[in-house]
């Protein structure tokens, strides 16, 4: 009787379910108890709970229990005995290396880590954002989508299809380095065209997100001394990129059009701009600068690198070209991503260059990564050549058009004091505070009071930077939550200066 408590007890700590945890009862139970085998903490002899008992303990379905069981037999972690029960198969164990943790000696030194480590992208500025955003009232990010945005049911149509045989024969192999041709297909077909671009499909690659593009480029074309021009203010991971492998960063002003034609660009052999909605300032580039920049590429001999991350986000008249659709002669890379149309987690972007750099990056990207995930891709295409992506864009453009049209509404409302370039698009601010304004104390009082922004500090290539500038987002909020919201960050603005 004691030994059948002391049981008891043990079932009661390993075998816990949660009613808040958005997963069935069925695969709490399962995991709860490969956990439990995988991490030694069941005797290999004695046997588990009846699924009556396990049912009446843990207040579930017994068939709940039973389907449990019968998945975990499947997959060889349990063994049902004839009028005995359910054990562990302890053939489940066999190959696992079992040795006590090494004892700490007390003798001999650790590594020297500032020695061995050669250099500290740590140590950057970067864009720092709460994890756990969404659980703040007011996250004015840029670059996170609002769950409610996504389109769940299109994407499982999507997962369902790329789980046929014949689908999963396709990805389930190693690809080496090669993309999925559906996908290439539907970038070729269906993305590019909307920006006037077309290309073939050797000059077409995917990348884990449009960082990993611009990561590649920085590998394949820079090295120490090379001058790249940057937008300033500009895209900080960009930055931080290219500065890994070049110290040489040429600032280029930016106005209301966007990268000014100056004679900086003249001493340039990389340029790196995002013309459709300029990074943070959202200003989009007219044709005629496009062409401009273009002319000075010829003249002065250097590549453009255009990063068209928002391109499709446009509120406000006709979108312009992509600077990639004017280019003649092959000098601009084009580098787009799927993040801010359907979900910056996916990290699925891709690159559009003349096939001798496409060759060599391809080369690079399989002693990084071999390709990105097969599944991931073929589920890309499928959404695309479904028209699941078009209609998002629509919905997306719709949606946002509101939220800008709210926000600029409430600043207008409780921050008339403050300035920003006119946007036609995009999925934010740019707002320039009164000149003695911190917004890197701002950000914090702001996070305590549940607000979220992005101190734009960060953006600027110089030391010292400009403190008064703040980027805000709506992507990710809801828009009866922006003028409450904009009207509470703008009483502590008026109480800090």
């Amino acid at each position: 009787m004691h030994a059948h408590r002391s049981d008891d007890i043990m079932w009661s700590r390993l075998f816990r379910l949660s009613r808040d945890r958005k997963i069935s009862y069925q695969r709490q139970l399962r995991e709860m108890i490969v956990s439990a085998i995988l991490d030694d903490k069941l005797p290999l002899d004695l046997p588990l709970p009846s699924s009556r008992e396990l049912a009446r303990h843990l207040g579930i379905a017994r068939n709940t229990v039973v389907l449990a069981y019968q998945q975990l037999i499947d997959e060889g972690y349990l063994v049902s005995r004839e009028r005995s029960g359910y054990y562990i198969d302890k053939t489940i164990l066999d190959g696992r290396v079992r040795v006590e943790p090494l004892a700490l000696a007390g003798e001999g030194e650790a590594p020297d880590w500032e020695t061995h480590i050669k250099f500290h992208p740590s140590r950057q500025r970067n864009v720092i954002k709460p994890v756990d955003w969404k659980q703040y009232p007011y996250p004015f990010l840029f670059g996170q989508l609002d769950p409610e945005l996504f389109p769940v049911a299109d994407w499982r149509e999507c997962c369902r299809q790329a789980l046929s045989v014949s689908d999963i024969r396709d990805v389930t192999p190693d690809a080496i380095d090669t993309d999925d041709p559906l996908l290439i297909e539907q970038i070729q077909a269906r993305i590019l065209p909307r920006r006037g671009v077309w290309a073939a499909r050797d000059e077409i690659l995917i990348t884990m997100g449009a960082q990993q593009a611009l990561y590649i480029l920085a590998d394949l074309l820079l090295e120490p001394g090379t001058r790249v021009g940057i937008e300033n203010p500009g895209y900080p991971d960009a930055r931080n990129i290219f500065l890994l492998k070049s110290p040489e960063m040429i600032a280029l002003d930016v106005d209301e059009h966007g990268v000014v034609p100056a004679d900086a660009l003249n001493r340039c052999e990389f340029v790196y701009t995002t013309p459709s909605h300029q990074s943070p300032t959202t200003v989009t580039m007219p044709l005629e600068r496009r062409e401009a920049l273009l002319q000075r590429a010829e003249e002065h001999d250097f590549l453009v690198i255009e990063d068209d991350y928002e391109s499709e986000i446009n509120f406000v008249g006709e979108p312009t070209p992509a600077l990639k659709s004017l280019d003649a002669n092959g000098r601009v890379i084009y580098v787009g991503s799927l993040s801010k149309t359907l979900a910056p987690g996916l990290r699925l972007g891709y690159m559009v260059a003349p096939k001798p750099l496409i060759d060599e990056a391809r080369a690079l990207r399989r002693l990084m990564v071999r390709h990105p995930p097969a599944n991931n891709q073929r589920i890309v295409a499928l959404f695309l050549s479904m028209g699941h992506h078009d209609s998002l864009i629509h919905r997306l453009s719709q949606t946002y058009q509101e939220r800008w049209q709210v926000m600029g509404e409430a600043l207008n409302r409780h921050l008339p004091e403050s300035s920003r370039i006119p946007s036609f698009g995009g999925t934010s601010y740019w707002v320039e505070g009164p000149p003695q304004l911190d917004t890197r104390a701002l950000k914090e009082t702001a996070r305590e009071h549940g607000i979220l922004i992005e101190s734009g500090d960060i953006c600027f290539l110089q030391d010292d930077p400009p403190l008064n500038f703040i980027r805000l987002g709506y992507s990710a909020i809801a828009a009866k939550k922006i003028e409450p919201g904009i009207k509470k960050l703008a009483a502590l603005i008026h109480e800090m200066i």
